[in-house]
């Protein structure tokens, strides 16, 4: 039995999403995989429980900060002493992680982990082959390293933007975004509006802001729903903010809208709903895809989040609301036009790649399996 080491952060919750995806796959393929948070083994853990806080503060207080941050970062090589040695952070506990657990092949879904690998590498250690799973619509320097051996990417443009940075295109796989399998289940919507309690006399929104819940602009969405010149019901996911679930049910008082917090039913709510407010989040964007969800995004953060909106707006995928008001009015077009609303579906079936985790795991295992 192939033994594959995931390794993953919990900084915000795609990249462990990602990671539980592909342990599903490998399991189903006779493999045991062994998901490990690469910032809680490999660095001290003050240093992981101060940066994830240091993150979270940054994203809640200052977001454009970040924003330049990951911008500067996308200047940068990966190996720059201005990333203050981002690269090595974790190599050398990571190598004796390697020595313990004396993995088939490694899998990383956040770019510190395989840039870890790959110092490793350039250290000439012998390591496990090694395949980076990039869990955004973006192509960023900080996931470039000569050490990685294959990347998985999202997307064909990602791919070519890979490509155009200097990563031979043999090294990249587009296989999209791992999610897990119940997102590719024709779920029929009819039936899970009935199961969840819904109506077939009015549109069903759904709106979203990720596991942090209060890092978006949920508030805003909740009003503009509130508002809606149409009749409108659906569900506001606050995720693990509790002030902002309370505040969330204030402003819903008296509509058809509803608020939970975090939820594991996300495939089903997103087969009931006729269209999705969230921020642009990648796992939210693969997850919707492969749903065949319509996206209308408002609230993405600067940094990551802002290029993943910019895809979805390039590749027609999603609509994209600049303010408050806008916001408003495209809710009330979305809703009052199914065309448009197929018109999303239709490019989203371009895209969409629900067989992600499979095809990772088949190709990681192929690489177990070959002389090197």
């Amino acid at each position: 039995m192939p033994r594959v080491l995931i390794l993953t952060a919990s900084y915000g919750s795609g990249h462990n999403e990602a990671a539980r995806a592909l342990a599903t796959a490998l399991t189903a393929r006779g493999a045991e995989p062994i998901v490990v948070d690469h910032f809680r083994a490999c660095a001290h853990p003050l240093f992981e429980r101060l940066s994830r806080a240091a993150y979270a503060a940054v994203l809640r207080r200052s977001p454009a900060l970040w924003g330049v941050a990951y911008g500067l970062g996308d200047r940068m090589a990966s190996d720059s002493w201005m990333t203050f040695g981002v690269s090595r952070l974790g190599a050398t506990a990571l190598g004796v992680l390697l020595d313990q657990v004396a993995p088939d092949a490694v899998l990383t879904v956040h770019a510190t982990p395989a840039l870890a690998m790959a110092e490793l590498a350039a250290r000439g250690r012998r390591v496990p082959p090694h395949v980076t799973v990039v869990t955004d619509f973006v192509a960023h320097s900080q996931w470039m390293a000569a050490g990685i051996e294959r990347f998985c990417v999202a997307a064909d443009e990602v791919g070519r933007e890979f490509v155009a940075r200097g990563i031979p295109r043999e090294r990249i796989e587009v296989t999209g975004v791992p999610v897990r399998p119940e997102f590719g289940v024709a779920i029929d919507g009819v039936d899970a509006r009935r199961t969840l309690g819904f109506t077939d006399r009015a549109p069903v929104v759904l709106a979203m802001s990720g596991s942090w819940g209060g890092l978006g602009r949920l508030p805003h969405v909740a009003r503009a729903l509130a508002a809606a010149g149409r009749p409108v019901q659906g569900a506001l996911v606050a995720g693990h903010d509790a002030p902002l679930q309370s505040k969330l049910t204030v402003l819903t008082a008296g509509t058809r809208l509803r608020v939970v917090g975090y939820v594991r039913g996300v495939p089903r709510l997103m087969a009931a709903a006729d269209l999705l407010i969230t921020k642009a989040g990648g796992m939210t964007l693969a997850e919707a895809m492969v749903a065949e969800t319509p996206l209308l995004l408002y609230g993405s953060l600067p940094g990551q989040e802002r290029r993943n909106e910019r895809f979805a707006s390039r590749a027609g995928i999603a609509l994209v609301a600049r303010d408050q008001r806008h916001l408003s009015a495209l809710i009330d077009r979305a809703l009052g036009d199914p065309g448009l609303l197929e018109s999303l579906r239709d490019r989203m079936r371009a895209y969409r790649r629900p067989d992600a985790a499979r095809v990772i795991a088949d190709l990681t295992l192929h690489r177990v399996s070959r002389p090197r």
